[in-house]
């Protein structure tokens, strides 16, 4: 079976507080972009897990397609499969590449079984995996609060408007992004925001970690303004970084633009 996990851009980020675990409690919405990865899962007789696209760091065990497996075969005793993935998303890159991949990775082998789970159940599975996982269980546009694994519809709708999504050469760490903030209540609520008209967006809707990470990193500050300056509509950094898109009311090439770094655009569903 063959599925196609798909990234997604943070419409805001609010960081509110530091929790007792260690975490923080957020504020965000995840809106899916359709931006994908590649993931392949079969019945084998022995469990495998292969690769190829863009190089991913880490051990196999470590990957988060192979937790997503072991995960469920610890409770339903789910025979071995072989998983590729051709990794398309990159990483580390503040759009939840891995995250999707894990969810995917659950969605398709709950098909592949018939385990017949629930989407809740599918997303407490997720949560168990990354803070931001249970939000690929379902392909439309969320709320996310707690460690971002509270879920709730979003009204928000981007259909038809046109993204530019840049990756730069830099890597920031969750360890990083976090180093520079002071959790803080938002003066106004992100839903409030969001029910405003996209144009109004700029002045009002604020990634929290921006501040910190363009303090320390201020090409991705700039990236931010040059998308602004070609005419975006609304532009940010996406959660913890170092990706940076831009909104546009109409189709856009800026690819000569941005030599030397990763680049996507395409129309929102």
């Amino acid at each position: 079976m063959v599925v196609f996990p798909h990234c997604k851009i943070n419409l805001g980020l609010h960081i509110i507080a530091k929790r007792s675990d260690g975490y923080h409690n957020i504020e965000t919405c995840f809106y899916p972009v359709p931006w994908t990865d590649i993931l392949e899962i079969i019945k084998s007789e022995i469990f495998a897990f292969s690769c190829s696209g863009i190089s991913i760091p880490g051990k196999e065990e470590d990957n988060l397609c192979v937790k997503a497996y072991h995960l469920l075969r610890n409770d339903f005793g789910l025979s071995p499969v072989h998983i590729h993935l051709h990794k398309v998303i990159p990483t580390g890159a503040g759009l939840g590449g891995g995250s999707s991949n894990a969810a995917f990775a659950l969605r398709t082998l709950n098909s592949i079984f018939d385990l017949k789970l629930s989407v809740q159940q599918l997303r407490e599975y997720a949560s168990c995996l990354g803070s931001d996982c249970s939000f690929f269980i379902e392909d439309k546009p969320m709320l996310g609060t707690g460690r971002g694994e509270e879920l709730s519809p979003a009204s928000v709708n981007l259909k038809g408007l046109f993204l530019v999504l840049l990756k730069p050469e830099i890597h920031i760490s969750t360890a990083e992004a976090y180093a520079g903030i002071k959790p803080k209540q938002p003066a106004v609520s992100l839903t409030e925001i969001l029910a405003l008209p996209v144009t109004e967006w700029k002045n009002s809707l604020v990634n929290d970690f921006e501040e910190s990470v363009f303090k320390k990193h201020p090409a991705i500050s700039s990236l931010r303004e040059s998308l602004y300056q070609h005419g975006a509509i609304y532009a940010s950094m996406s959660g913890s970084g170092a990706s940076v898109f831009g909104i546009f009311s109409s189709p856009m090439d800026l690819k000569n633009e941005f030599e030397g770094m990763t680049y996507w655009a395409g129309v929102l569903n």
